[in-house]
């Protein structure tokens, strides 16, 4: 199955990733069909469109379509979601506004290669706690992670909390918003990334394994603060390991869990 990148195909090479203008970043919600609908005609990045469920008309058609093109993922939700989402005067339709801009995978990659840097990618699959996103984020742009990479639906929404918890460093590491993890670790494998899975259902643990050959160009896989890594994605990795723990308890959270990993990674790197 040909892979979908998580940005435009035809894009322009590698560039340094950005994030939109502080003035810009300031407004966090849009209300209403309409601005929503020139918002993405004007290729503004959000991060999740909200309508209310089963209106359909030629507009949020529009917005379905623009939103699937820019892999804006959307949810057609009770009017309660709305209203819990704010009082104003929503008109059927919210989405929040993205305060980064997304980067594509394929072409971020591309570009390490291109410049003779060895990749070194995280993948987080449905990681949905806020500050749990922005502590991982900040503490991968410490250790030399170069893409983080989510899902387009089920992952933690990156907002203004987000980027404060991670101190900034969300407006550093690129992000990448990707409509399929499987296809996406089928395409960092196929790129020559090892894909490493960080779980309790491994071969082998952290730091005592036979030579994981950690210098290399890597990926790795940290799973859910539910469940862990789901299985389909367990499957595909090339390696599974967990992290030795000798106390009662036997689980971290997935932030802490994932210092611990990259901190492996990284000294194996240097």
């Amino acid at each position: 199955m040909p892979r979908k990148p998580g940005g435009e195909r035809g894009a322009p090479a590698f560039k340094q990733h950005n994030t939109r203008p502080a003035a810009d970043r300031s407004i966090d919600m849009l209300f209403g069909l309409r601005p929503i609908l020139e918002a993405l005609n004007a290729g503004r990045t959000l991060d999740k469109i909200f309508l209310l469920r089963g209106t359909k008309n030629s507009m949020t058609q529009d917005i379905s379509d623009l939103a699937r093109q820019a892999n804006v993922p959307v949810s057609y939700v009770p009017i309660e979601k709305l209203e819990n989402l704010t009082r104003k005067n929503h008109q059927g339709a919210v989405a929040f506004v993205s305060p980064i801009d997304f980067a594509p995978l394929d072409t971020l990659l591309a570009g390490l290669f291109e410049e003779g840097k060895v990749p070194f990618v995280l993948v987080l699959d449905r990681v949905t706690d806020v500050r749990n996103f922005g502590a991982i984020a900040r503490t991968a742009e410490c250790l030399g992670v170069q893409a983080l990479v989510v899902p387009s639906s089920g992952a933690a929404q990156i907002n203004g909390d987000a980027v404060k918890t991670s101190a900034g460093a969300l407006n550093i590491l690129p992000v990448c918003r990707e409509p399929d993890l499987r296809q996406t670790i089928t395409f960092l494998k196929n790129s020559g990334l090892t894909v490493i899975a960080c779980t309790e259902k491994a071969d082998a643990d952290l730091g005592h394994s036979a030579p994981a050959s950690l210098s290399g160009p890597i990926a790795v896989v940290m799973g859910s603060e539910e469940d862990g890594i789901a299985p389909e994605l367990l499957r595909l990795c090339d390696q599974r390991l967990r992290i030795p723990m000798s106390g009662q308890i036997q689980s971290l959270n997935v932030g802490v869990a994932a210092g611990i990993m990259l901190f492996e990674v990284a000294k194996g790197r240097s």
